[in-house]
């Protein structure tokens, strides 16, 4: 039998391409978008699902349990970046990235718990950011988001597991999508204490993301995760500096990693 799966964040970048990859796999693929259009650009059934609205889970989820009698696999894929100094940028956006990041993926696994529940068997990954291990400036609060999803996904492993259901995240580092485009940006203001740091920070953040990897390496992966009878927990996807960067911070002293940060983004 197919395995059923469903993409949050699919008309694009990562989970375009996880959901295509998928399909192509031979499983039943349903990726989501907030305003799905032009369905004949997917390979995969595109339905309307917006994390911060509870209803539109919940109804995505009710249509595809109705039409494949099943959901085998939740890919948490979706998210929006953000930028900015903490000082300069506005509260209520940072309480925007975290509904998204954070309480957004918690409500989708919610919602699909249930179904699994009753299968006694399911599998949720949650894409969180090799960010997500690191305080990065100018990236605090993405930074945050994801290091906070790393930890409920922890949690939730735990809690799962005697109803047949695993749970694992796996952050990607700097991929080649369009997810630029789809960060906040703090402004740089004229009279902010940060403009020329955080200016040349922004122009760092968009060479990494021209420069990335291409997302058709995080389908590989995520194809690979969710065939792994005992999989890991934590997963991570990148260059091998990106990934170093973790053990890094795991073994040196707090001063000397944040010297390592502030020499590599010039502060």
């Amino acid at each position: 039998m197919s395995k059923v799966i469903l993409v949050t964040g699919a008309s694009s970048g990562i989970g375009k391409s996880i959901a295509t990859f998928l399909q192509e796999k031979g499983y039943t693929v349903f990726g989501t978008s907030r305003n799905p259009k032009n369905q004949e650009n997917f390979s995969f059934e595109l339905i309307a699902l917006d994390v911060l609205k509870v209803d539109t889970i919940r109804k995505a989820v009710d249509y595809i349990v109705k039409k494949e009698g099943r959901l085998d696999v939740l890919i948490n894929n979706a998210g929006m970046g953000i930028t900015g100094p903490i000082e300069d940028t506005p509260t209520d956006e940072m309480r925007a990235v975290f509904n998204t990041n954070l309480f957004g993926a918690v409500d989708v696994m919610k919602t699909v718990l249930p179904q699994m529940r009753k299968q006694n068997s399911g599998f949720i990954l949650n894409v969180t950011s090799i960010a997500g291990y690191m305080g990065l400036p100018f990236r605090g609060l993405y930074s945050a988001t994801k290091g906070a999803l790393e930890l409920v996904t922890e949690a939730t492993s735990m809690e799962v597991k005697s109803f047949g259901i695993k749970v694992v995240n796996v952050a990607p580092g700097d991929f080649a999508t369009n997810i630029a485009a789809g960060r906040y940006h703090t402004p740089v203001f004229e009279n902010s204490a940060y403009k020329e740091m955080y200016q040349s920070n922004l122009d760092l953040m968009d060479s990494h993301v021209s420069g990335g990897m291409d997302p058709i390496e995080m389908a590989k992966t995520v194809y690979k995760i969710i065939n792994t009878n005992n999989p890991k927990i934590h997963y991570k996807v990148g260059g091998f500096m990106e990934k170093f960067s973790i053990v890094l911070k795991r073994i040196l002293p707090d001063k000397m990693y944040q010297k390592i940060l502030m020499n590599h983004y010039k502060l």
